[in-house]
């Protein structure tokens, strides 16, 4: 990879004229003295699409903020299963490699662009972004940091932005999750999984099915989860009709094909179907063919007027396409500040990986190892904050 700034998208972002992009960044002081060229510093680089290996540890430079940036001291990043299919050469919202990964992490401001503000240096800071973010040093936009929380963790705040977010906007936005309604949520031991959870039990008498294999049930249970199901060895579809024969009022999806179309013939009368993934491409390390002809044959397809007869919704969510809605971000993030504030939700954090074990924290993610958020850092965690928090 060159050492020279490579783009690498910013927020929530869209492809119009390019988005704002996070850069790479060095700390207040961005050049050595007497006009040298500024330090140096380690970012996460996918070289290719492929396995494991082609996201390695790599030396980066980076000029100071622009006007309406700031430069953030990366302490934590989050990893997620866009990430994974990016790895792969699935994501389209992701620049052509080389590039830097990453859409969100949190750290301190070290330095304000010209027209700056409403951030200072030394502010702790949760940063959203399309891509660019594996760093230990970046340039962001102002408009798309959010002040942590007082007592919150980089960790915590590296596992907030983009798990609860999703999790929020599908469950009250298009869900309209209310009291005493029933939600199926595939992969609940997952980042959004656990966010979602977290949320329905802000809301009265919400019935939870859950996703997820066997040794993740009692874990599940703890968190609110009344009726989990291993879909490794049952029809989850029967299952949830054993207990609910009616079905549910909502279906998070994360997983695309066959199990799109099973989740909407799961929904009550009024139900409201929300798919937001395509989990089921994810076979192994590397692209798999097979898998992808398969996920896109399955595809759930269905017209207007069939929806009319039906009487119920299907709705589609990806963060990634929410470029240029800040105002809106601004509002669901705010809202989430404010339920972490009243210790209605926390952020579950699995595991801490440094990166240059970023191999090993992908390997756990996607084989579905993870209960809640997997973890990067720049720099090897102490013993103790690498442990499970359970």
């Amino acid at each position: 990879m060159s050492t020279e700034p490579a783009p690498a998208s910013a927020a929530p972002p869209e492809q119009t004229p390019e988005p704002p992009v996070a850069t790479p960044a060095t700390t207040a002081t961005t050049t050595t003295s007497g006009g040298g060229e500024p330090p140096e510093h380690r970012a996460l680089v996918l070289t290719g699409f492929g396995g494991y290996d082609k996201v390695k540890v790599q030396t980066r430079r980076g000029g100071g903020p622009r006007a309406g940036e700031v430069s953030v001291r990366v302490r934590a990043c989050g990893l997620n299963f866009a990430d994974l299919l990016a790895r792969q050469g699935l994501y389209d919202r992701l620049p052509p490699p080389p590039v830097c990964p990453g859409m969100e992490c949190a750290g301190t401001v070290c330095a304000l662009g010209d027209g700056v503000n409403d951030r200072q240096v030394g502010d702790k800071v949760m940063v959203l972004a399309r891509s660019g973010l594996w760093q230990e040093v970046v340039n962001v936009p102002a408009g798309q940091t959010f002040p942590m929380p007082e007592g919150m963790s980089f960790e915590e705040a590296a596992a907030l932005l983009v798990n609860y977010i999703t999790a929020y906007m599908i469950l009250f936005d298009f869900g309209n999750l209310r009291p005493n309604q029933s939600v199926l949520i595939h992969m609940a031991a997952g980042g959004v999984g656990t966010a979602a959870i977290q949320l329905c039990k802000t809301v009265e008498n919400v019935t939870i099915f859950g996703t997820a294999s066997a040794s993740k049930h009692d874990s599940l249970k703890e968190s609110g989860v009344a009726h989990p199901i291993d879909y490794r060895t049952m029809d989850y579809a029967e299952e949830v009709r054993k207990i609910s024969p009616k079905g549910v009022d909502i279906v998070l999806d994360p997983l695309g094909g066959s199990d799109t179309s099973k989740a909407f013939h799961l929904l009550k009368p009024m139900g409201k179907l929300i798919t937001y993934g395509v989990a089921n491409l994810l076979t192994g390390q590397k692209k798999n063919l097979m898998a992808m002809a398969k996920t896109w044959w399955n595809q759930f397809s269905i017209n207007a007027l069939q929806l009319l007869h039906q009487n119920k919704a299907v709705c589609g969510y990806h963060l990634g396409y929410m470029d240029e809605e800040y105002e809106l971000i601004g509002g669901v993030v705010a809202k989430l500040i404010s339920l972490y504030n009243q210790g209605k939700i926390k952020p579950k954090i699995d595991s801490v990986w440094p990166f240059d074990q970023v191999a090993d924290a992908m390997r756990q993610m996607q084989e579905k190892k993870n209960v809640g958020k997997v973890i990067l850092v720049p720099e090897a965690p102490k013993e103790e904050s690498k442990k499970e928090e359970n």
